[in-house]
């Protein structure tokens, strides 16, 4: 691999970005490219096609054999709330591959008894974000049902552009959500990402089946997420 490529996807994994580099099988040649780049046109179909799946890619393409791989940062989840939800998320998620955190200041559910091995964090959400930002590859899961917790993380994943962002509560309750994150001026056009109630619709009723909803809507989320591909020449 040429030093310059491998500094491109050294920068992209520090950095928590997307990269793709695109080989040529018939010299050797090869150019990365970090989700954001410009990329030629006819290469748009199947770098995005390697950024959804998260696969590499062999293509023929203008009678060259061309070689997609994919370079993803491990996507991870945020739970805001050590709650029996984040219990039984915390023992999914690594199942399916995903990193995950557990952010609550409430002292008396975020325990190590509660979350063995998971990475807790007792501090309030606005204190610890700024230190660990949010990203594109992170899904937020707001869970306490306490706007005083939920809200600043909710306005932050908004911001950082995270693939997925999700609160628990009925229509009523995030309909409420809804108006003091407008009068916060979080934009409507953002507010309306916001998956609530969370997870997907399969009559989920205990923490567990609730927690398998979620991460199925999680999962859907980071697969078909929108990727930034601007095509060279476009203004």
């Amino acid at each position: 691999m040429e030093l310059s490529t491998l500094q491109i996807l050294n920068d992209a994994r520090a950095s928590r970005r997307a990269a793709v580099v695109v080989s040529d099988l018939s010299d050797g040649s090869s150019q990365a490219f970090v989700e954001g780049d410009r990329i030629p046109p006819e290469w748009a179909a199947p770098v995005s096609e390697v950024l959804h799946s998260g696969r590499p890619r062999l293509l023929n393409l203008e009678e060259r054999a061309l070689f997609f791989n994919v370079h993803l940062p491990p996507p991870r989840i945020v739970a805001i709330g050590a709650v029996h939800i984040s219990q039984a998320l915390a023992r999914l998620a690594p199942v399916a591959g995903f990193d995950m955190a557990v952010i609550d200041p409430r002292t008396a559910f975020a325990t190590a008894e509660r979350f063995h091995g998971v990475e807790l964090i007792a501090d309030w959400p606005e204190d610890v974000l700024p230190a660990r930002p949010l990203d594109r590859y992170t899904a937020l899961a707001a869970l306490t049902h306490d706007p005083k917790i939920d809200d600043y993380p909710i306005s932050a994943a908004l911001e950082a552009g995270c693939f997925y962002v999700g609160a628990l509560g009925s229509r009523k309750t995030h309909a409420a959500r809804t108006e003091r994150l407008q009068t916060q001026g979080v934009p409507g056009e953002a507010i309306t990402r916001i998956k609530a109630p969370i997870g997907l619709d399969i009559g989920a009723a205990s923490p567990a089946e609730i927690a398998v909803a979620v991460l199925a809507e999680i999962i859907g989320a980071l697969r078909r997420r929108d990727v930034n591909l601007p095509a060279e020449g476009a203004k």
